[in-house]
């Protein structure tokens, strides 16, 4: 099943002037940033970063008569001063009416979904005194590992809050939401290159676009790199995109495999057979039989060695760049054919094999690019290794598949030396998540080395490893983005005292015991943040643009001063003693004695090698904190291919086909937890036995219902209008929904084949509801031929029951349209600690309402 090209985008521009409150420039900045005229307004560019999805693009903010009225790229960026709509959408909400004004508490005791927690107002010396205490109490009673700090969108300032405090005050559990993001699309990369992290891309040079259910032109990482090279990629290249919806890049493409969900790795492994069995790997980069014949021969085993002239034993394929090529076929590809795949993914096997001498034509300029729609899945991790690995067979390892550039900061100083005896033993006690056990290997490196997010909710409900007593979270809204939103509502609810840093009321604010207002990114605070897109590293900065709505504080900075300074009133000073002793002003060595003066000085702290010149040989010439407010965003040099090959951080230094790095790791979780290596697959839910484990396969998928009682495969996908879920109390987000194909403006719609539609007697606007085994939401039909039969599709980011006066229909009370994480089923891809959002883990029956 394919479709060819089709244009179902639309254009839209999201810029116009927003009421405002009274604002400010910083002095440095006001004095670098002069008078630009645009569009007959007089006004200040100043520059900033969008934190809208993980992008991080330097952007800047036009700021007329104190308020700032327009968005656009900053002229120095990596993406060559291109933005996507996410910036436009951040005037909504930074002015959005509905922002809390001043630090809540809590007056009913009762917790739940639709209790009104009937907040009052307090003072910032009463809501930091409360938390506080309960630090304190915790840490009378040796109990600091019952405090656990949750993290949604942060910044590269997050060293404060999430990496040092916890330590500071004895809890081992800094919680990130990195396991609802992309940690399954970073296995791949990391067990067969050694590396964990965002991938950067050549597309200059890409000449096969390969794209594993990944939205260029809406989803997260070189959003506006992508939009400004998709015109350039089309001529040169060939574009194909592996996804079950036509997305926007999709209709842009050469070819669209509408693919049933959660079956990636069965066409990767396809694919790499056919590479494999016609001879068409890159013999420069991988290597070749000693003979010169091929003998990857379908459904027959290799000996991987023979005997040369002398009786010696040698082996039989002579790998250059590479290891354990013929492993991988013996292990796994030898009988992978596309005729095996077709039923499997339900695509035809004659275009499988298209594909893949496509691209394996285009050789060294093919990219395999893997994202989370691939891999984060319950047994997804492998389906993302497979896709990766194709990278190694044509040989775009290092030439337009790269890891790219590191970007110098400052390190983080040691916490060590402030820590009694109590606190540095408190801080060795098991993590909360219980990542590296038995069920939940989380191999990020290591046994344990990944966060298993979501675990968190069932070990406060099972007080398993121990009781929860204190939660502060900042920027995060559990009780709606994570799947089974209903497990962490009671999870939530159970918790003795939560305290949530946000902008805005939403979802898990609902359950909290005090509330602190904080900045808004972007706009209103000082950071910085480093990414990666068009072979550069990039470092840019945030600063405030405007004055702050209300009384709002700095997550990660002001806030953890503040508790600091509490807790040394109180007795303990270990942490007002490490930010004031490690963060004076690098330029005066003045020491914090404010919030203020700390946010300023530790942003200062650790982009210092940036600005005081020190890193003008590595990228931008950069002289002073002034040139780096003003400029925004420094530049590494552009990153040289070539640099990692045979220098891999693999146990072999080569690309592992068959990864010893992942044996190693995977032996070592094994002994740990007391169990043989196929004990450890079947704990984790997966199928492999033997060295099945070691290399790219395809495991069957795991779904949630059974298809005689939920008959239809649920998929979800994202909007270029999400900013992470934040954007649903902007009236822009609901005007502009018809930007995505198959969308409908001020709607929530749940998008039906129309054979589907036609078998069920629905049409376009019919009420409905989507019911799974883990719970049910309601939505309205929209018919369109881009959703593969047999899979209905459903936007994230709409459904919110407690978010602002637009992205709720009644606040506190009833949901504008259905939140994906109610019916997608509570479950885990174990081997990276990843939330399985993707892969049709749940199945779903429609209801006519």
């Amino acid at each position: 099943m394919s479709m060819n090209r089709r244009d179902f985008i639309k254009t839209s521009a999201a810029t116009a002037a927003v009421a405002g409150t009274v604002s400010f420039l910083p002095k440095k900045a006001e004095a670098k940033v002069g008078e630009l005229a645009y569009e007959g307004e007089a006004g200040k560019w100043v520059s900033t970063t969008c934190q809208g999805c993980t992008s991080w693009c330097a952007v800047q903010g036009l700021v007329v008569d104190g308020k700032v009225v327009k968005m656009r790229g900053n002229p120095n960026s990596a993406s060559g001063g291109r933005i996507c709509p996410r910036p436009h959408l951040a005037l909504q909400q930074v002015y959005d009416p509905d922002r809390i004004k001043t630090p809540l508490k809590r007056t009913n005791p009762l917790k739940g979904r639709g209790v009104d927690p009937k907040f009052v107002p307090i003072s910032w010396e009463e809501a930091i005194n409360t938390v506080a205490d309960k630090i304190m109490d915790l840490i009378k009673t040796d109990e600091t590992h019952k405090f656990v700090l949750t993290r949604g969108r942060y910044t590269h300032m997050n060293a404060i809050m999430y990496g040092t405090f916890p330590k500071l005050i004895g809890s081992p559990n800094n919680i990130s939401h990195s396991g609802t993001c992309a940690e399954a699309e970073k296995f791949g990369r990391l067990y067969t290159e050694g590396f964990w992290d965002y991938a950067d891309a050549d597309l200059n040079n890409v000449r096969y676009f390969l794209s594993w259910g990944w939205d260029g032109i809406a989803s997260n990482r070189q959003t506006p790199w992508f939009i400004k090279q998709l015109g350039m990629l089309k001529k040169q290249s060939k574009i194909t995109v592996i996804d079950p919806r036509l997305s926007a890049t999709a209709a842009k493409a050469n070819r669209w495999m509408p693919i049933i969900p959660g079956t990636d790795g069965a066409l990767a492994v396809a694919i790499a057979h056919v590479i494999l069995s016609e001879g068409l790997w890159n013999k420069d980069f991988v290597g070749d039989f000693i003979d010169g014949l091929n003998q990857f021969v379908p459904s027959q085993i290799i000996s991987e060695t023979v005997y040369d002239s002398e009786g010696k034993e040698v082996p039989v394929f002579n790998e250059k760049h590479t290891h354990g090529v013929v492993k991988w076929w013996n292990i796994e590809l030898n009988n992978r054919t596309p005729e095996w795949a077709a039923p499997i993914t339900g695509l035809d096997a004659n275009e499988i094999r298209t594909v893949a001498r496509e691209y394996a034509a285009a050789g060294k300029y093919a990219l395999s690019w893997v994202s989370p729609g691939a891999t984060m899945q319950i047994r997804g991790a492998y389906s993302g290794m497979a896709a990766h690995a194709l990278n190694g067979l044509v040989g775009s390892i290092d030439n337009v598949s790269l890891q790219g550039s590191s970007i110098p900061s400052a390190k983080t100083p040691d916490v060590k030396p402030y820590l009694s005896e109590q606190i540095a033993n408190a801080i060795k006690r098991p993590k909360v998540d219980k990542r590296g056990t038995k069920h939940f290997p989380a191999l990020k490196g290591k046994s344990g080395g990944g966060v298993i997010t979501q675990r968190t909710a069932s070990s406060i409900l099972e007080e398993d490893p121990y009781d929860v007593k204190v939660m502060l979270g900042y920027w995060n809204n559990l009780a709606f983005s994570v799947v089974g939103a209903d497990v962490w509502e009671r999870a939530l609810s159970k918790l003795p005292f939560l305290a949530h840093i946000t902008p805005n009321i939403a979802e898990m604010t609902m359950f909290a015991d005090i509330v602190l207002p904080c900045k808004m990114h972007i706009y209103e605070r000082y950071a910085f943040n480093k990414n990666k897109q068009n072979l550069q590293g990039y470092l840019s900065i945030q600063q405030p643009l405007i004055k702050p709505l209300g009384d709002y504080r700095t997550d990660e900075t002001e806030i953890p001063f503040m508790l600091a300074q509490a807790l040394a009133k109180k007795g303990y000073d270990a942490p007002l003693r490490y930010f004031q002793d490690n963060f004076k002003d690098p330029e005066t060595g003045k020491t914090p004695t404010t919030p203020e003066e700390f946010d300023l000085f530790a942003v200062k702290y650790f982009t210092k090698p940036i600005w005081d010149g020190s890193s003008n040989s590595l990228g931008d010439s950069i002289n002073s904190w002034d040139e780096l407010l003003e400029k925004g965003v420094w530049k590494g040099k552009p990153y040289t291919p070539g640099k990692k090959i045979d220098n891999f951080k693999t146990e072999s230094k080569k690309f592992e086909f068959y990864s010893l790095t992942l044996k190693k790791v995977m032996e070592d979780h094994a002994f740990k937890n007391d169990l043989s290596v196929d004990e450890a697959y079947e704990a984790a839910n997966y199928t492999c036995r033997g060295e099945v484990g070691y290399v790219g396969h395809y495991e069957p998928v795991v779904r949630h219902g059974d298809e005689a009682s939920y008959p239809f495969i649920f998929a979800e996908h994202r909007s270029r209008l999400n900013r992470e879920g934040r954007s649903q109390n902007t009236p822009w987000y609901y005007e502009m929904l018809s930007v995505d194909p198959g969308g409908v403006a001020n709607k929530d719609v749940t998008k039906i084949n129309p054979k589907d539609g036609k078998r069920l007697g629905l049409k376009d606007g019919d009420k409905i509801r989507l019911v799974s085994v883990q719970g049910s939401i309601e939505s309205e039909v929209k018919l369109w031929e881009g959703t593969r039969p047999g899979v209905v599709v459903k936007c994230y980011g709409q459904g919110h029951w407690a978010y602002g006066r637009v992205g709720s229909e009644v606040f506190g009370a009833k949901a504008r349209g259905g939140n994906n994480n109610e019916i997608l089923a509570y479950d885990y891809e174990r081997m990276t600690g990843a939330t399985p959002r993707h892969g049709g883990s749940s199945r779903v029956r429609i209801e006519k309402i």
